[in-house]
């Protein structure tokens, strides 16, 4: 009986804890909604009335500018998909080679290559000599390698995060065991040690794909024709246009500044920007339950 009691019985702490992270969700949600119904109000309404939840009128208006005054919307689209799949599964390929070794005790060179990866991290040769560096010697300019490699292939503070990982996280006796059973280091690496770490693997990822999917300087440094635009660059594009139709500066489209929604296409272009991540968290999500569950040393 005593024992059915302290089952349901509810522990105060547990409860505040339950309270603190519903109005956590509740802070996080309601913006996005507030933006996304602000893309869908009439441009009159959102300017008469402000920013609300419940709009007294609705219109596609905002999305019908946003795909009607570009046409390589998709293209672009397309462009920003392929720069974060790509860079995303070479910056955790760059970022987890180079961290294992540095884990390993046995590696006799990781206090100089730490003391690099570190070094890194705190001095650079600043923006004119990194454009010069990618723009005439390794000529990347207005190609998709230009959104790729600078700054953002290999993170020196995400080797870091993946070397303490390893070290503290996966035993020196798993990859022993794996040796006295004739792998190699190359195949430990790829069988035993990654599978073991899809937490962090899935963390860095998301990390990263964030930056590549909302990385608009490269493409601003580097890139030149508009074909080559990504999502984030053609919307920049857009934005500015929007603000010089919205200005007045120009005579010309003098009476085309006041059928352009200018508002619920900021908050349109917000909504389209933000999509692609919520549809990939969930399926990283699951990685972050299952690695936590995987193998172990047996006592």
């Amino acid at each position: 009986m005593g024992h059915t009691q302290n089952i349901h019985r509810k522990d105060p702490v547990q409860v505040f804890s339950i309270v603190i992270l519903v109005l956590a969700c509740v802070l996080i949600i309601l913006p996005f909604l507030l933006m996304l119904m602000s893309s869908l109000t009439e441009e009159n309404t959102l300017l008469v009335d402000g920013y609300r939840f419940f709009p007294a009128k609705l219109s596609l208006e905002a999305y019908e500018y946003i795909f009607k005054s570009s046409g390589m919307f998709l293209k672009s689209y397309g462009y920003s998909i392929l720069v974060t799949a790509i860079g995303t599964i070479g910056s955790l390929f760059l970022t987890c080679t180079m961290a294992y070794p540095l884990s390993r005790p046995g590696f006799r060179f990781r206090g100089i290559f730490s003391f690099f990866v570190f070094f890194t991290m705190l001095f650079n040769g600043g923006l004119i000599s990194q454009y010069m560096l990618w723009s005439t010697i390794f000529q990347i300019k207005n190609t998709i390698l230009a959104y790729i490699v600078p700054n953002l292939l290999m993170s020196g503070f995400y080797v870091l995060i993946v070397r303490n990982y390893f070290a503290a996280s996966i035993p020196n006796e798993v990859v022993e065991s794996a040796r006295m059973d004739g792998c190699g280091e190359w195949y430990a690496f790829w069988k035993i040690v990654l599978p073991m770490a899809k937490p962090i693997l899935a963390a860095i990822g998301i990390l990263t794909a964030l930056n590549y999917w909302n990385d608009w300087t490269n493409g601003l440094y580097y890139i030149t024709k508009t074909e080559l635009y990504t999502f984030q660059n053609l919307l920049n594009r857009m934005i500015q246009q929007i603000n010089f139709l919205s200005s007045g500066q120009a005579s010309q489209v003098a009476k085309a500044v006041g059928r352009v929604p200018s508002v619920s296409v900021r908050m349109g272009i917000a909504v389209i920007g933000v999509l692609p991540i919520l549809i990939m968290y969930p399926f990283f999500q699951k990685y972050f339950a299952s690695g936590l569950t995987v193998g172990a040393v047996k006592g």
